[in-house]
């Protein structure tokens, strides 16, 4: 083992996933000499086990299912799935887990990629253990990013390595179809993955501690998924957890809390994430090892003093989606420009150094069949805040451009309005086609536009837009 005089760099970033490479594409494009620090694949999580693999597991599946609807196109999809060919377009997708097309991104932005495990090593430093056991000791002149993110959180189950468990990680990645899938977790990962391996030929069993899928989103979003997912043959059960888990040669069998067995030939664990932060160095900077990392909302770390050290994306549990980690990293890098420049950040509600978004505008798309749409606010959040709000719903299926879509569409949309503010504070869109609708219920909520204002906003016809006029029509109807 060697180790190398200090390299010296403006702005050092540990983390070379959607997030990091953000952080330092705009600390690069403000001039400031900038290095990432990965220790497995240049584009993270979301480009090989997450975002991109999933969504090319499920856009075959939603595609035949809007198809199997249709007139004229319903005799030609009634067959299954070319399984095959969904798992080779899911490796094009995935890039086949090679990352050389985004370490030349890197290089073509003027950005130097290190390989190795990056650690915290004290105030303004890190170290890198490198893959041939060397160690590389870093110095930032102005910033730290910890852009680590997360991981899959395993329940605390006897013996649970040893049945070796899919996480989101296995069920992206797969190689065949199981034939009998059992899937623990009624959140995003749970419903998209007995969406996808459903279509692909598996029987899914989901089990959901709760009495709902999509505890966090709208009721009547998981009561329209959980409809079609046993339409497709999925087993849904609710008020279910496992007890105990073990694998018989090839089968895995699991205690259910009723006392029940069941058996799969694979078992997913959707069931929460946990920080990547065991072994980044933080007991250096005095923080907890394996914590979560908090920060105010310039994204800078609230518990160590200086203002050099920050947290972006998953790591710091504010708003666990890949497009708001980059929203952050957007943030985090104009404040690390501003501060190296001698200038102070400009704060407050909406500001240009503030991620203002993290608590009043999360967008999430859930790509099951029908999709789920949602930001801001639920019902349930806005009782919980002591918010007064109107809450206006409206038929999908009741509008031409649904029926367009499909003769039979299905689905149900909900804005809450601010009494005293008169603008949207959330929105809830739950059928086929809706992730399309997110973004611009999305620039009403962060754009604070008045209600009286969203009459004059036309929806083209016959489109799924129109669900705006009609819910503002119900609004002054009732």
């Amino acid at each position: 083992m060697s180790t190398d005089p200090t390299r010296t760099y403006d702005v050092i970033v540990i983390g070379a996933g959607p997030v990091g490479e953000n952080v330092a594409d705009r600390t690069t494009a403000a001039g400031l000499h900038t290095v990432v620090v990965e220790r497995e694949l240049v584009g993270g999580e979301c480009s090989y086990w997450a975002c991109e693999p999933s969504k090319a597991l499920l856009r075959p599946a939603l595609l035949r299912a809007d198809a199997a609807h249709v007139p004229g196109l319903d005799p030609a999809v009634k067959g299954p799935l070319d399984v095959e060919a969904v798992l080779a377009h899911r490796d094009r997708m995935s890039a086949d887990w090679q990352d050389d097309g985004q370490v030349a991104w890197l290089a073509s932005a003027g950005i130097e990629l290190l390989r190795g495990h990056g650690r915290l090593a004290g105030e303004r430093e890190v170290t890198v253990e490198t893959p041939t056991g060397d160690t590389i000791r870093l110095r930032a002149r102005h910033a730290v990013a910890v852009c680590t993110g997360s991981r899959a959180a395993l329940p605390p189950l006897p013996g649970i390595e040893e049945v070796r468990p899919w996480t989101s990680r296995e069920a992206t990645s797969a190689r065949r179809a199981p034939e009998r899938l059992l899937i623990v977790g009624a959140g995003v990962v749970g419903v998209e993955m007995a969406t996808a391996w459903q279509a692909l030929g598996s029987r899914v069993t989901l089990l959901a501690r709760g009495d709902r899928l999509l505890p966090r989103m709208e009721p009547f979003a998981g009561e329209l998924v959980t409809e079609r997912l046993r339409e497709a043959g999925a087993d849904v059960r609710f008020g279910t957890s496992v007890d105990g888990v073990r694998r018989v040669g090839g089968e895995v069998r699991a205690t259910l809390s009723d006392g029940g067995q069941l058996g799969a030939d694979e078992i997913l664990f959707a069931t929460g994430r946990a920080p990547r932060s065991q072994d980044i160095g933080l007991d250096h900077v005095g923080l907890t090892p394996g914590d979560w990392i908090t920060t105010d909302d310039t994204l800078t770390v609230s518990a160590v003093p200086g203002d050099w050290l920050y947290a972006v994306g998953d790591v710091n549990q504010r708003a666990l989606f890949t497009h708001q980690g980059k929203y952050q990293a957007r943030v985090a890098g104009a404040v690390i420009a501003a501060r190296a420049g001698g200038t102070p950040p400009h704060t407050g509600r909406w500001a240009r150094h503030s991620a203002t978004a993290d608590t009043a505008a999360v967008p999430a798309v859930v790509f099951t069949d029908p999709e789920v749409a949602t930001v801001g606010l639920t019902v349930e959040a806005a009782e919980r805040a002591g918010r007064d709000v109107e809450v206006i719903d409206y038929d999908l299926g009741q509008l031409a451009g649904a029926l367009q879509y499909r003769p039979d569409y299905r689905g149900r949309a909900r804005i809450l309005i601010d009494r005293d503010r008169q603008v949207v504070v959330g929105a809830t869109f739950a059928g086929p086609g809706v992730a399309e609708l997110l973004y611009s219920a999305t620039v009403a909520i962060t754009g604070e536009v008045p209600v009286d204002r969203l009459w004059h906003a036309v929806p083209a016809f016959p489109t799924l837009s129109e669900v705006w006029l009609r819910l503002l029509e119900t609004r002054r109807d009732l």
